[in-house]
């Protein structure tokens, strides 16, 4: 991948997370703390995980040659978030910190070596698949949440739709 193929990945994956933001603003606002199935984290904990030690994390790290995802500090994390607008508005700020470290990354980033905790060896351009497939495992993981919690999630490509700043062609 060259800067070029980031940026068009990087464009749908803002589409993506547009879509992701609705699936959240779908979810009751009195269920981010429960766990709507079982043996799986709660909303706002998946919503830790995702945005940040997922998009944040290793956008971050592909910028800086290190991914830093402290798993273990999520729980705590989560439990901050005390109401829906905090959950949208952390996912939010964690997209804008990701959106800011890819306009810094370049070819030198995507072919370097990118340090992580899983002890996985990765360059720049495999951590950002790692990025596009973690994000769709768990942002599927939110539609079922969001039927689980008796709501109906956005259609999967409404992406007109989305937030302004997420829909198609807004960058």
């Amino acid at each position: 991948m060259d800067k070029n193929a980031l940026n068009g990945m990087w464009d749908f994956m803002r589409q993506k997370y547009g879509m992701y933001l609705r699936v959240l603003d779908a979810i009751p606002a009195d269920r981010f703390h429960d766990q709507p199935i079982a043996d799986m984290r709660t909303p706002a904990q998946l919503v830790v995980h995702t945005s940040g030690n997922i998009v944040r994390a290793i956008a971050e790290g592909v910028a800086s040659g290190t991914i830093e995802a402290p798993e273990a500090s999520e729980d705590d994390a989560a439990a901050a978030l005390a109401s829906k607008d905090d959950v949208i508005a952390y996912a939010r700020d964690a997209w804008a910190r990701a959106d800011a470290a890819i306009a810094g990354v370049g070819n030198k980033q995507l072919s370097g070596p990118v340090e992580n905790q899983w002890g996985i060896p990765l360059n720049g351009t495999f951590a950002m698949a790692v990025l596009g497939d973690e994000f769709l495992h768990h942002r599927g993981q939110l539609y079922a949440y969001a039927r689980a919690c008796g709501a109906e999630p956005p259609f999967m490509w409404s992406f007109e739709d989305n937030p302004e700043g997420f829909e198609p062609g807004a960058h």
